[in-house]
């Protein structure tokens, strides 16, 4: 029986190949996702472990850390690291040295006032120079390093990118006006946010602490040990040297990089975790292939096992036979798409380094154990797994059926069996769908999506016959006799059709629903940034960093503004425990008004000019708060007082949870704090005169961000066509699987239909016709699936939208019909 399976895969070889097709491009996608995920961390865990070679115990202070990236504020409620500390930790025995760090973010202007990088990874540090006046954490290329708050190094390549060489002036900013310093020198360093596309800015260590935190503060002491001392025992030392408080923590070198790795190997899991979703999508339309290939082969060869169990095979030879085969197959496929799959990890690596330029780190190829048996295990069991319902079905094949080669056809207590569970799937996922759309419950509708989905493809047999026959009569007044012909070869047999189809229906449903959720959510942005924001534009940073008070203070000065409102998140305490707190939104009771759409459904409009609170609906519904209700809280600068909630706001996007007068909290934020970001109304609306001023204000800090309501509606648009871009790619593996399936099953159906199409020919029908006949039944197929695709794809875009009702305002479904019909058309 071993040899009989050997000698049918050989055989039917060219039958089997789109099979193997689908099967390879499925494991493909698999090995790809599993050696690209562990190629890129090997080469971030071996560039962060670089990071800490020299580091014996690394010695932190948060809340300075928090302030430097703009996240904290000016007062200081503990301990801090002093040049005092860094000379304590530099004598401890044991120690080499004692390195004291300050970083942030520093934008660097190119010569057009644009900013290099992005502005999560424009980093700014201190140079510390040792006695031969370089510094061995960043090698020089050329030049020198700053000596003083008029000067400052930059990485070689950001110099490249913004055309600076040394002795050049550089426009630098971190959260106010631009700085104008002398460029002394690049360098070179292998920092992760530097070597994957960003920046970095180099001062002297004073003016460095002054940008950042306080003269002779530090957000980090680095220790480096002498040889033979070990790590714990330094750090212990340390642990009793350095000044103790919440904020400061002391750790080994080694724990570091160990924490950082797990953070790498979180992220690699979140990115593998994400792909393989699209490649078990690839897989699961892969077995409607595999599945429709097998069971077209057993009815092909109706005669020849029939014949086999009358010399004596026995029901479970017979079963065994069909798997073997399928494994061959699967085992075949299995390899080549290993081999493909590092195939294209190595040409994603190439593509996102070369021409998208996204700067990933070197590193060897990884190709583990692992992946190599997973991708093989997958591609195997997923073809034995599809091809055992046909398997089960050639065992149950009679020994009399040897007189006949035709199909045995499905008995009707089989039918009845099929579309009994296919109906009480899709009346299952109808009624979670309802369910979820009802309580605005995501897992519920995903469940229920997924619950339908299921019942659809099994009642796909039921549905082919009378929409196919609907479509029909439309090509037979067209094409005339051929039209007919492929209408019944269409209906001849619903599973094979059904089976064909629903692979195709898969990706059509998933392309469709995600059109449709993307076309919903950019109206209702759209619509959002419409009719909340009344501010001609918004001024804030790029990176969310917090801007500074005093960029406030000049846009009220710029010409041509008419009204602004700076906005100020503040911590207020409203409990005796760490959780019991709330954010309030501080902003300018006086204006909000002519900036913002200020719309309540209970209380007044005017709670803020009262000194009173407004709070959002969700808000309010989530943390039980109603008009008239008053907060005992603690400020930040430890003051007690109480708040009375004023209004309910209706949903708006342009408002905060909970907004507050900024003439009640702002005198108890602390010193320093920085605003979120300044709404900008214009006497004469938005005009470019008015933007430039605005740029101007700003002190042309690259940083910072100028926005008007079209920017930010195109770049909200960008992100989700951006987001569903990447999705499409992603799917378009298992739109190709489904393309073969029409493929194999078109193929198969003329082989096994070559006396019938002989006999068409033998009675007048022309080559012209057979052509014209196959063509369009492959077009009915087509059809019948991507017309249930998008049905169904509509039907989970609009129980998915009705699930966003709460988090974005006026959300309705949005079926674009030129995109849906461009699909489908493909």
């Amino acid at each position: 029986m071993f040899r009989t399976a050997l000698r049918n895969v050989l055989a039917h070889k060219g039958r089997l190949l789109m099979t193997v097709l689908a099967v390879m491009l499925g494991t493909a996608f698999v090995a790809g996702t599993l050696v690209f995920s562990d190629t890129f961390g090997n080469a971030l865990r071996t560039q962060n472990s670089k990071s800490y070679t020299d580091i014996a115990v690394t010695v932190s202070d948060r809340e300075a850390a928090g302030r430097a990236f703009g996240h904290g504020d000016e007062a200081t409620t503990g301990p801090t690291l002093t040049e005092e500390t860094r000379r304590k930790v530099a004598a401890l025995p044991g120690a080499a040295e004692a390195r004291g760090v300050v970083s942030g973010f520093a934008g660097i202007a190119d010569r057009k006032g644009a900013l290099i990088g992005n502005g999560f990874s424009t980093t700014g540090t201190n140079y510390v120079p040792g006695a031969d006046g370089t510094d061995p954490r960043y090698p020089l290329v050329e030049g020198r390093g700053p000596k003083d708050a008029t000067e400052i190094a930059l990485d070689a390549k950001t110099a490249d990118k913004g055309g600076y060489k040394v002795g050049d002036t550089v426009r630098v900013a971190v959260n106010g006006p631009v700085m104008q310093l002398k460029l002394t020198g690049t360098l070179r360093t292998n920092d992760p946010r530097v070597v994957a596309g960003g920046s970095l800015a180099a001062f002297d260590t004073a003016t460095a602490q002054q940008l950042y935190l306080t003269p002779g503060r530090f957000a980090e002491l680095d220790v480096k040990a002498q040889p033979g001392t070990d790590d714990a025992a330094l750090l212990a030392a340390v642990q009793q040297a350095v000044p103790q408080g919440d904020s400061i923590e002391a750790k080994t070198g080694r724990e570091l990089a160990d924490q950082q790795d797990e953070m790498i190997r979180k992220g690699t899991t979140v990115l593998t975790t994400f792909l393989m979703v699209f490649a078990a999508i690839a897989l699961f339309v892969g077995i409607f292939i595999i599945a429709n290939t097998f069971s077209m082969l057993v009815a092909q060869r109706t005669k020849e096992l029939a014949l086999l169990r009358a010399i004596g095979a026995t029901r479970r030879q017979i079963t065994r036979s069909v798997l073997v085969e399928a494994l061959l197959v699967g085992l075949t496929a299995s390899v080549t798409g290993l081999l493909a799959g590092i195939g294209i990890a190595v040409g994603l690596k190439s593509l996102l380094n070369g021409p998208m330029d996204a700067n990933l780190p070197d590193g060897p190829l990884i190709v583990a154990p692992g992946t190599v048996l997973a991708s093989l295990a997958v591609g195997v069991l997923v073809t034995v797994l599809a091809a055992w319902l046909p398997a089960r079905r050639a065992s149950r094949i009679a020994p009399v059926a040897a007189m006949s080669s035709a199909e045995q056809p499905a008995t009707q207590k089989g039918l009845l069996v099929r579309n009994t569970i296919g109906l009480l799937f899709s009346l299952a996922g109808a009624g979670a769908l309802a369910a979820g759309v009802g309580g605005k419950e995501v897992k519920l509708v995903v469940a229920g999506a997924g619950a339908l989905l299921i019942g659809v493809f099994v009642l796909t047999p039921l549905l082919s016959r009378p929409l196919i026959t609907l479509i029909a009569p439309l090509l037979r007044a067209l094409y005339g006799a051929p039209g007919k012909l492929a209408k019944e070869n269409a209906i001849r047999n619903p599973r094979r059709t059904a089976a064909t189809a629903s692979a195709l229906t898969i990706g059509v449903t998933l392309i469709t629903s995600l059109t449709v959720i993307g076309a919903s959510v950019n109206q209702a942005v759209d619509k959002a940034t419409a009719t909340d924001l009344k501010a001609d534009y918004t001024v804030a940073m790029q990176n969310f960093s917090a801007l500074s008070p005093e960029i406030a203070t000049q846009i009220a000065k710029a010409p041509g503004v008419s009204a602004i409102s700076a906005e100020r998140e503040v911590s207020v305490k409203t409990g005796q425990n760490e959780d019991d707190s709330e954010w309030l939104t501080a902003v300018d009771a006086a204006t909000i008004d002519q900036l913002a759409t200020v719309k309540v459904t209970e209380g007044s409009a005017d709670a803020l000019k009262q000194g009173k609170l407004l709070v959002s609906s969700g808000r309010a519904e989530k943390a039980g708060y109603k008009v008239g209700d008053t907060l005992a809280v603690t400020y930040p600068d430890g003051v007690k007082g109480s708040l009375t909630v004023g209004g309910i706001l209706e949903a708006n996007t342009a408002l905060a949870n909970v907004v507050a007068p900024e003439a009640v909290v702002g005198p108890h934020a602390r010193p320093g704090s920085g605003l979120q970001k300044v709404l900008v109304k214009g006497s004469d609306g938005a005009t470019p005169e008015l933007k430039q001023a605005l740029r101007d204000a700003s002190g042309g800090n690259p940083l910072i961000a100028v926005k008007g309501q079209k920017e930010i509606r195109e770049e909200n648009r960008s992100m989700i066509t951006g987001l569903l871009n990447m999705m499409y790619g992603l799917l378009g593996m298992s739109v190709v699987i489904a393309v073969l399936g029409v493929v194999n099953t078109m193929a198969m159906s003329v082989f096994e239909r070559r006396r019938e199409i002989g006999m068409l020919r033998a009675v007048g029908l022309d080559r012209l016709g057979i052509r014209r006949m196959v063509r369009l039944e492959s077009l009915l197929i087509a059809l019948f699936g991507g017309l249930v695709g998008v049905a169904l794809g509509i039907l989970v875009a609009w129980a998915g939208v009705r699930t966003m009702a709460d988090s974005l305002k006026d959300i309705t479904t949005v079926v674009p019909p030129v995109q849906t019909a461009c699909y489908l058309l493909a």
